[in-house]
C-alpha cells in the first residue's frame, strides 16, 4: 500500500549521509503522467523553510512532476546558501529527468540552523535518480522519517482508481495547516480545481485537528499529485472522500507514534453552536498541559477540561456543561457526576467528550499525553 501503487508514480529512498544514523535520507516520487496536476498545502507559520518557500513558487500553477524530500536538515534559517542549496536540489531532479525546475516541489525536515551538506545531498539526488521504481515506494516513505519510529503509508481504492500516501511526523504536530511532510499520490484523472478543493477540505478536517504538543513546524508541506494513468475520472464526491480518508489514516498513524506518548486522546466537543466554536474548544483542551499530565497519569480530572473550556470564545453556559472520559459521565450539569473511580485510562485509547449544551455542531481535536519521555526526547534534540 505505497504511493506507487496508484499507476504512473516510480519513487525511491536513498542513504546520503545527511544523518549521522547512516539510515536513509533522501527521498523522490516521480509523477510520470499523462497529466501533472498537483495541490498542496504549507505551514502557516510565518517563520518559513526554504523550501516551503521554493515550493509555494512552484505550487503557483498547480502542476508538478516530482518531489524530493530530505531528512537530516530542515534547510530553514539557512540564508541565500540554503535557498540556493533548495533551488539546486530542483535544478539537479529536473535535470536527471528532463523536466523544468519549477516543476520539481522539494522538501526537508530536521534540525533548523544547520547547512544541508550540498555534496552529499547531490550524490543522494543522483542515486535516487537512479533507484527510482514502481516498488520504491516503502523506501521512500523510510527515507523521510527524523524522529519517527515507523513509516506511515496510506491506500485508499477506488473504481479502476486509488489514492495512497506516505507521511512522515512525530514532533511538532499542531495545525495550520499541515503538521508533517505528507505526499499523496493518485491516478484518477481529475483537473486542478477538483484536486485543490479534496486536499484543502481533508486537511481541514484531519491533519488541521491535529494538536499533539501545540507547536507548529517551519517545513509543514502536504502535496497530492495526479497522474491521470488510470484514464478513470471518479465523481467528485467520491474523490474528496478518498482524500480525506487517506488523509485521516496518515493522521491518526502520526497520533500514535507521537514522540514518548502513553495515550491517544480523542476529544469529541458536542452541543456547539458553530463548528468553529467546537473546534476552539477541542484545541483549547488539547492544549492544556495539566489536562495531559492529567491523563498521563491515569487521573480523570475534569476540573482540568472545565478550565481550559473556560478560557474560549464559544457559546455556552459554564453551568449546563458536561463531561465525560471514556463514556463515564463524570461532570453533569457543571457538578460532580458519576465517580471517578469508574474512568479506566489504563488503555492507550481515551476518549473526551464535552458537551457545550448550545447547539448540534461538533468536531474532534487528536491529541496525546505528556509524558517523561517527550520532554527528554526534546531536551536533547539538537545535541
Amino acid at each position: 500500500m505505497t504511493i506507487t501503487e496508484p499507476k504512473g508514480f516510480r519513487a525511491a529512498g536513498v542513504t546520503a549521509g545527511l544523518k549521522a544514523s547512516g539510515r536513509p535520507d533522501v527521498a523522490l516520487v516521480v509523477n510520470e503522467g499523462p497529466l501533472d496536476v498537483a495541490a498542496a498545502v504549507f505551514t502557516a507559520n510565518r517563520c518559513k523553510a526554504n523550501p516551503v518557500l521554493w515550493s509555494e513558487q512552484v505550487m503557483a500553477d498547480r502542476r508538478a512532476r516530482a518531489v524530493v524530500l530530505n531528512s537530516g536538515g530542515a534547510n530553514c534559517y539557512t540564508g541565500p546558501q540554503g535557498f540556493q542549496a533548495t533551488h539546486a536540489s530542483a535544478e539537479l531532479v529536473a535535470g536527471k529527468l528532463g523536466l523544468g525546475a519549477i516543476d520539481v516541489v522539494v522538501c526537508s525536515t530536521g534540525l533548523i540552523g544547520e547547512q544541508l551538506d550540498r555534496d552529499k545531498l547531490d550524490a543522494g539526488i543522483e542515486n535516487a535518480v537512479a533507484a527510482l521504481s514502481a516498488e520504491g515506494g516503502a523506501a521512500a516513505a523510510e527515507a523521510i522519517m527524523t524522529t519517527d519510529t515507523r513509516s506511515k503509508q496510506t491506500l485508499r481504492a477506488g473504481d479502476g482508481w486509488s489514492v495512497a500516501g506516505m507521511a512522515k511526523g512525530a514532533g511538532m504536530l499542531a495545525p495550520a495547516l499541515a503538521t508533517m511532510l505528507v505526499v499523496l499520490t493518485t491516478d484518477a484523472a481529475v483537473d486542478a480545481e477538483t484536486a485543490d478543493r479534496a486536499l484543502r477540505e481533508a486537511t481541514r478536517v484531519t491533519f488541521d485537528r491535529l494538536d499533539s504538543d501545540g507547536c507548529m513546524s517551519t517545513n509543514d508541506t502536504v502535496l497530492l499529485m495526479c497522474s491521470g494513468a488510470s484514464g478513470v475520472t471518479p465523481d467528485s464526491a467520491a474523490f474528496a472522500t478518498a482524500v480525506r480518508e487517506a488523509c485521516h489514516d496518515l493522521a491518526q498513524q502520526l497520533m500514535a507514534d507521537a514522540e514518548g506518548a502513553e495515550h491517544d486522546i480523542a476529544i469529541d466537543v458536542v452541543g456547539a453552536a458553530t463548528e468553529d466554536d467546537a473546534v476552539e474548544v477541542g484545541r483549547a483542551i488539547a492544549r492544556s498541559n495539566l489536562f495531559k499530565c492529567a491523563v498521563f497519569g491515569g487521573d480523570p480530572n475534569w476540573g482540568r477540561i472545565l478550565a481550559a473550556v473556560g478560557t474560549t470564545n464559544a457559546v455556552f453556559e459554564p453551568h449546563r456543561l458536561d463531561v465525560a472520559f471514556n463514556g463515564v459521565w463524570v461532570c453533569r450539569g457543571g457538578e460532580p457526576g458519576e465517580a471517578r473511580e469508574k474512568v479506566d485510562l489504563s488503555g492507550r485509547a481515551v476518549t473526551v467528550t464535552v458537551d457545550l449544551k448550545a447547539g448540534a455542531k461538533s468536531a474532534t481535536i487528536w491529541t496525546n499525553d505528556l509524558t517523561h519521555a517527550y520532554v527528554h526526547e526534546n531536551s536533547a534534540y539538537s545535541t
